[in-house]
């Protein structure tokens, strides 16, 4: 059997869904079986849509939206709870090959999991299983239990010129 391995994408750049989701594609053009849990987004952005295109796929969104114009809250919490048991049982079950776990930093940053259990979750995949973590902030902890970690950093966005998020490409 093939080594498998925890990639963390972190940093306040753009691309760490995407690069995620590039390994992905990749995955199941090889034929292999994916799942994507989404901690943080409730809205289907156009990478969501590779279901339409792929049949070994799976993609769930398991946040109750982002934390910009709000705190997180009990009912976060638990969603975030509810949300690491059902992708430990799903990372446990070894019916996938890729788990990309979409901005679970973002539920470590603020503070609806902690890193404790998010290791013990990691330490419960099969073997054969490879696990994608994406989000900004990952804390130093989940970064050394990781075999590969790359840090998006932002040098220059054309959102500070005012340019919104744009169709198919930033979303």
């Amino acid at each position: 059997m093939e080594q498998r391995y925890v990639r963390v994408y972190t940093g306040n750049g753009q691309g760490k869904t995407t690069a995620a989701f590039g390994v992905l594609v990749r995955a199941l053009c090889a034929g292999m079986r994916g799942y994507v849990g989404q901690f943080v987004k409730d809205e289907a952005y156009n990478e969501t849509r590779l279901t339409q295109h792929f049949d070994n796929v799976t993609i769930e969104q398991l946040g109750r939206g982002c934390f910009i114009d709000r705190q997180p809250n009990q009912h976060d919490r638990e969603a975030a709870l509810s949300a690491l048991q059902h992708v430990t049982d799903i990372m446990h079950s070894g019916d996938y090959d890729i788990v990309v776990l979409d901005e679970l930093t973002i539920a470590l940053y603020y503070h609806l999991l902690t890193t404790g259990e998010v290791l013990h979750a990691l330490s419960l995949r099969q073997p054969a299983t490879e696990v994608i973590i994406t989000g900004r902030y990952a804390p130093q902890e989940l970064i050394d239990a990781a075999q590969l970690v790359t840090e998006m950093r932002e040098v220059k966005h054309y959102y500070q010129q005012d340019v919104v998020s744009r169709d198919g490409f930033d979303h």
